[in-house]
């Protein structure tokens, strides 16, 4: 599959840098690294944003809120605030 991006200039020289250095300097040098690079970058991802299944809806929606520091009464509250300023 090809995949096409644009980088910064900087940061395409560094990356080429690096890749040569790890990989080598022949072909699919630059495809190694990108590939290593997509696969970490999206194995943090998921780790950090690993929802429960939708077996389980309510804990879904407990994790999904986990950052709201806030009791129902006043989302509430604050739902109907923002309604009444529309």
């Amino acid at each position: 599959m090809v995949v096409k991006i644009y980088l910064d200039e900087e940061l395409e020289t560094r990356f080429r840098k690096a890749a040569m250095e790890v990989y080598g300097y022949g072909r699919g040098s630059l495809s190694s690294a990108a590939e290593e690079a997509i696969r970490t970058w999206v194995s943090e991802y998921e780790a950090q944003y690993e929802y429960p299944t939708k077996e389980e809806p309510v804990e879904s929606i407990r994790v999904l809120l986990d950052h709201v520091n806030k009791e129902s009464v006043e989302l509430q509250h604050k739902a109907s605030e923002i309604r009444a300023q529309r």
